[in-house]
């Protein structure tokens, strides 16, 4: 109970004094800053922060710190989101056929890297069944057809509700959201895509890339928006590739790298460590 911690991530247009306001609150109330950042867009004159204290000792119970800040939060025009390290995630992975990143999850949460829990594993396959078996884990296997697409999703957002599913993880999965999915889960969808975003969009990019003779690819994760492959980007890493690598040889490597770029941006989210504007992403230190 002592190593609990309040997160607070804000934005706000930028003003003098508004750190000061914010680290006095904390203060007054008798908490300890752990971890403090920030940043100002000069285009926009945006501020934004994340700082994270102790409970430890804190005056104000965890159930009335929001009302307590808003009082803040309305003086400075700030939107902001307040969470707590001692809640825990539940998270869904989505998955096809190409199952590297589902393993690489399970893995990363069985080895503590990622703090959350993952109850449930949905696909419209049964490839990644044996996978969910041996984790034990739930397993959901939903047939997605031309005609059943929008009864099939309605089924899945009745599973994901009653599971209390708070991110759902697109680790390879094949199929196109609905819009009304998407609103349904806003900033809560985290996909991988095989390709370093905005270049080669679409499908088979490693066929596009090899085509093109391209020197370096890449790896983009980024929350899922209306607009296919468009929405603000979370993680993105490239690995180098020369003429003597074959089209086997980029999807070897753009595999490990999809495995990294997915990895860390989960853990970014889990962590709280990400404010989205503009279709774009703040990642605090």
């Amino acid at each position: 109970m002592d190593m609990q911690t309040a997160i607070l991530l804000i934005s706000c247009p930028d003003q003098k004094g508004i750190t000061a306001k914010i680290s006095n609150f904390i203060y007054q109330n008798n908490g300890n800053i752990e971890h403090a950042d920030q940043h100002i867009d000069n285009q926009t004159n945006t501020f934004f922060m994340r700082i994270e204290w102790s409970l430890k000792g804190f005056r104000i119970p965890k159930e009335e710190i929001t009302s307590e800040f808003s009082k803040l939060a309305i003086k400075f025009k700030m939107k902001y989101q307040l969470s707590f390290s001692s809640e825990i995630q539940r998270a869904a992975i989505f998955v096809s056929q190409h199952t590297h990143c589902l393993y690489d999850l399970l893995l990363r949460r069985e080895e503590g890297q990622l703090r959350c829990n993952f109850p449930l594993i949905i696909s419209n396959h049964s490839d990644a069944k044996k996978i969910a078996d041996n984790f034990k884990i739930k397993f959901c296997q939903f047939k997605v057809k031309k005609g059943n697409k929008q009864e099939t999703e309605k089924k899945i957002i009745e599973l994901l509700k009653k599971e209390k599913i708070d991110l759902i993880i697109l680790a390879r999965y094949q199929q196109i959201l609905s819009k009304n999915f998407v609103n349904l889960f806003t900033n809560r969808i985290i996909n991988i895509h095989h390709s370093f975003l905005p270049a080669f969009v679409g499908e088979n990019p490693y066929g596009q890339a090899y085509r093109r003779g391209v020197k370096i690819i890449g790896a983009t994760s980024h929350y899922v928006t209306q607009e296919l492959d468009a929405g603000p980007i979370i993680e993105q890493d490239t690995a180098r590739i020369s003429h003597r690598d074959s089209l086997d040889d980029l999807k070897m490597k753009g595999c490990d790298l999809e495995k990294i770029v997915l990895g860390r941006a989960v853990r970014l989210h889990l962590d709280r460590k990400i404010l989205v504007y503009n279709n774009k992403t703040v990642i605090f230190d």
